[in-house]
C-alpha cells in the first residue's frame, strides 16, 4: 500500500533540485500534488513528469511571499482536489547567494531573502490552515539547516532564516497540535544539488572527512524523512527538527 494513497500535498519551490525531488517521491507514494513554483517552465515540467507516471499534480504560479497568492493556491487545491492533508514549505532563496562578510549584505538583500525564506512559510501556512483545522488533521514540513544548529561563515542572511524556520516550526507545533495538525522541519546538510555545488566549489573549508557517513550529502538522503514526516507513521511527532547530515552535528 502506498504511503500517502489519496492525500493531496503542496509542495512550494517545486520546480526543481530538492521540492522537485519531494514532488516525484510523494506522488509515487500516492500523493496528489500541488506544484508550486514562480518559475513556469520548469514548475509545469514537474507536474507532467508526475503525470506521465501515473500520479496526479497540478501546477500553480505563486510567489509565496504574496498573501494574495498564497490564498488562491489554498483556494485552487480545495477546488482542484478537495482537501489539503500535507503543506511543505521548501521554497527558499539559497541557490547563487554565495558567501560575504556579513557587513557587506545590503538591507535589501536581507529584506527578500527573509520575505521568501520567511515570510513565505507563514503566509502559506496561514493560507491551508483553515481547511487543514475543518479536517481535525494536516502535516506541515519545513525546510531549515543543519547551518543553523552549526553557523556558516558568509551567510549570515541565510542561516538567520533557517534558525527561524526552527522556531516557527516549534510555535506552530505547539498552537496547531489541538487541531490534529503535526508542524516538524527537515534540517539538510550541504546537499549535492545545482545550488550545494555551487556552494561547495567556492570554499575549501567543507571536509568530508567530518561527515561520519563520509560522503556528500545527495538529495535522495532526504525523502525518506520526508514521506516519514507526511505519512500517518509520524502522527505523534510534532515541533522536532530532523537533522538529516550524515552525522556532522549531533543533537
Amino acid at each position: 500500500m502506498q504511503r500517502l494513497e489519496n492525500r493531496v500535498a503542496i509542495v512550494t519551490g517545486a520546480a526543481r533540485g530538492l521540492g522537485r525531488l519531494f514532488g516525484l517521491t510523494m506522488a509515487a507514494e500516492g500523493a496528489k500534488i500541488v506544484v508550486v513554483d514562480i518559475l513556469e517552465k520548469e514548475a509545469r515540467d514537474t507536474a507532467r513528469e508526475i503525470k506521465e507516471k501515473g500520479g496526479e499534480a497540478v501546477f500553480l504560479k505563486v510567489d509565496v511571499t504574496s498573501e494574495k497568492e498564497t490564498l488562491v493556491m489554498a483556494e485552487k487545491t480545495i477546488m482542484e482536489f478537495g482537501r489539503i492533508d500535507i503543506l511543505v514549505n521548501n521554497a527558499a532563496i539559497f541557490y547563487g547567494i554565495g558567501r560575504k562578510p556579513f557587513i557587506e549584505v545590503s538591507p535589501e538583500e536581507w529584506d527578500q531573502l527573509m520575505a521568501v525564506n520567511l515570510k513565505g512559510p507563514f503566509l502559506c501556512t496561514r493560507a491551508v490552515f483553515p481547511k487543514m483545522k475543518e479536517q481535525k488533521n494536516g502535516k506541515i514540513i519545513n525546510l531549515a539547516s543543519e547551518t543553523a544548529f552549526t553557523g556558516s561563515t558568509g551567510l549570515i542572511h541565510y542561516v538567520t532564516s533557517k534558525g527561524g524556520i526552527i522556531s516557527f516550526t516549534r510555535s506552530l507545533a505547539a498552537e496547531m497540535g489541538q487541531y490534529g495538525i503535526c508542524v516538524n522541519s527537515i534540517a539538510p546538510g550541504l546537499t549535492d544539488t545545482k545550488a550545494g555545488r555551487t556552494l561547495l566549489n567556492e570554499s575549501k573549508k567543507y571536509d568530508i572527512s567530518r561527515t561520519p557517513l563520509g560522503r556528500l550529502e545527495q538529495p535522495e538522503d532526504l525523502v525518506g524523512a520526508m514521506i516519514f514526516l507526511a505519512s500517518d507513521e509520524s502522527d505523534f511527532i510534532t515541533g522536532q527538527a530532523l537533522v538529516i547530515d550524515g552525522g556532522r552535528y549531533m543533537h
